[in-house]
């Protein structure tokens, strides 16, 4: 597989991650202009807004050596999805977060991504914990961090412009995380690329 510029690509038994591409931006366009898919991230945009929103993640790559990686489908080739690494300044803490389009939803990509993003979070990056900012009504994100093995450590606050919207801190240790992670389908881990 070829390498990216700004990171490294990883594959796991269905998906392929890597930093962004511009071809993503459709992709990124379709899940901020899906009011459903969008509502616990932000909102809906329009496509500008959605443009500067799609240029975070490889500004971050490029600053931070990190960042959300592009979920691509291997057997489509599709883009469905972002998942990984997340802390702007003022972060509650090292996020590993996802989002996919409505079309992805209940195949167990995100699982399969946020696992590979784990992984390659607190084997790359050193991390000490994973934490996902999740909205109280967004029941879906918090059953799939349970099944990640975090818990629920109560109510968050994310920095300005975003101190209002409300959210709870999910997370787990790096320890914890390791501890059960032989019981996560073995075909859940990622190669690298």
């Amino acid at each position: 597989m070829p390498s990216h510029p700004l990171g490294p690509t990883l594959e796991t038994e269905r998906l392929i991650l890597r930093p962004p591409l511009r071809e993503d931006f459709e992709g990124v366009a379709e899940l901020l202009d899906d009011e459903e898919a969008a509502r616990h991230i932000g909102g809906r945009m329009p496509r500008t807004a959605a443009w500067r929103n799609f240029l975070q993640m490889p500004g971050a790559w490029a600053m931070q050596g990190y960042a959300m990686f592009s979920v691509i489908d291997k057997s489509s080739g599709r883009w469905i999805g972002r998942a990984g690494p997340w802390q702007p300044e003022g972060w509650p803490g090292t996020e590993v977060g996802w989002s996919f389009l409505r079309s992805a939803w209940g195949q167990g990509y995100a699982r399969e991504a946020a696992i590979a993003s784990i992984d390659w979070a607190f084997d790359h990056l050193g991390w000490s914990e994973v934490i996902h900012s999740i909205a109280p009504a967004n029941h879906a994100s918090q059953a799939l961090a349970r099944r990640l093995g975090s818990i629920n450590r109560g109510p968050g606050r994310l920095p300005p412009p975003l101190e209002e919207v409300p959210i709870e801190i999910w997370g787990q240790s790096r320890e914890e995380w390791f501890a059960r992670r032989s019981t996560l389908s073995s075909g859940d881990a990622p190669r690298r690329g």
